[in-house]
């Protein structure tokens, strides 16, 4: 998420930025040469199809097993590659990244229950209603809610206009889930502030596996030592939690809160096509009007956030001895 120049170094200043704040040039790194929307739909196609690979590993390690495995692994891997230092911090900070890290797991488990109750489709759907919420709370901007308001209605679309026949539980699970998605738009940017590169989310993953390990262990207990279940449960973290979440929280670094929800309303049709292709889940006629609303609307706020940002830097250079935040 960008900030402006009083909060430009959050490890030393603490300072939130607002949800709507300007997107802060950098130096791209890596990934960076995407842009932050690009970061934000590689991370969202990677969390789909892993996503959907997890829904084929549940018959073997159950949805407590998979989330272990999902977090375990990922947290392995970011504390090797990442390398993050645990001295330095204040107890604001560690504070933001274990609740970041409960928001993770709870995010996770919430999701895999639904999806182990019904399709992978309608489950995204359902959780996306909570980044949109966000999108809508947040916003300053007539126009985004306009944005927010059509990316809403190809939600509900998605889902064939209502959700009766699905499992009741399901339903629960998946806007529990949706709530926790949008409190992780909030700590992933918080934590990008407040830790240098993707430490923070190293340390997260890793309060979120000491929390969750217990409880895949208790339903799937010896299956998570099966070697192909380790392999698939190592890829599903890959896909679903390293990549992604690194990503995302790149990109937050220069995305605005609002805008970053309405792009996540492309999640039910990146889900619909894993579902396709991994889950023979074949789309109606009525899920693809939805999905074409769902890209409409991400398409317009892109436009709308690039043409502020655009105006931004028209007026930085007209105007002498401003010094641009970056």
């Amino acid at each position: 998420m960008s900030i402006p120049e009083a909060a430009a170094a959050p490890a030393r200043t603490g300072t939130p930025a607002p949800a709507d704040a300007e997107p802060a040039a950098g130096p791209p790194g890596r990934f960076g040469s995407l842009g932050p929307v690009g970061l934000v739909l590689a991370g969202g196609i990677s969390v789909q199809f892993g996503g959907a690979l997890a829904v084929s590993l549940m018959p073997r390690a159950g949805a407590l097993g998979v989330v272990a495995l999902r977090l375990l692994v990922a947290a392995v891997v970011l504390l090797v590659v990442c390398r993050p230092r645990l001295r330095g911090h204040s107890r604001t900070d560690w504070g933001t990244v274990v609740v970041f890290g409960i928001t993770m797991a709870a995010m996770n488990g919430l999701f895999y229950q639904s999806v182990a109750r019904i399709p992978l489709g309608p489950a995204v759907t359902l959780e996306v209603l909570g980044p949109l919420a966000l999108s809508v709370l947040s916003s300053r901007r007539a126009l985004n809610l306009v944005w927010a308001g059509l990316a809403l209605a190809g939600v509900f679309l998605l889902g064939g206009g209502g959700f009766g026949s699905l499992d009741p539980l399901g339903v629960v699970f998946a806007l529990g889930a949706g709530a926790m998605w949008a409190a992780y738009i909030v700590f992933s940017a918080r934590t990008g502030r407040r830790f240098p590169q993707a430490d923070g989310l190293a340390l997260a993953m890793a309060v979120g596996a000491v929390l969750f390990l217990p409880l895949g262990l208790a339903e799937s207990g010896a299956k998570l030592a099966d070697p192909v279940t380790l392999g698939l449960g190592a890829a599903v973290a890959l896909l679903s939690s390293v990549l992604p979440y690194t990503l995302e929280l790149l990109a937050l670094r220069r995305l605005p809160a609002g805008t970053f929800a309405i792009l996540m309303s492309l999640e039910p049709a990146i889900a619909a096509t894993a579902g396709f292709l991994i889950l023979d889940q074949a789309l109606s006629t009525v899920q693809a009007l939805a999905i074409a609303l769902v890209i409409a609307a991400s398409m317009g706020a892109v436009r709308t956030q690039v043409g502020r940002g655009r105006r931004r830097g028209r007026k930085m250079k007209a105007a002498p001895g401003v010094r641009d935040a970056a």
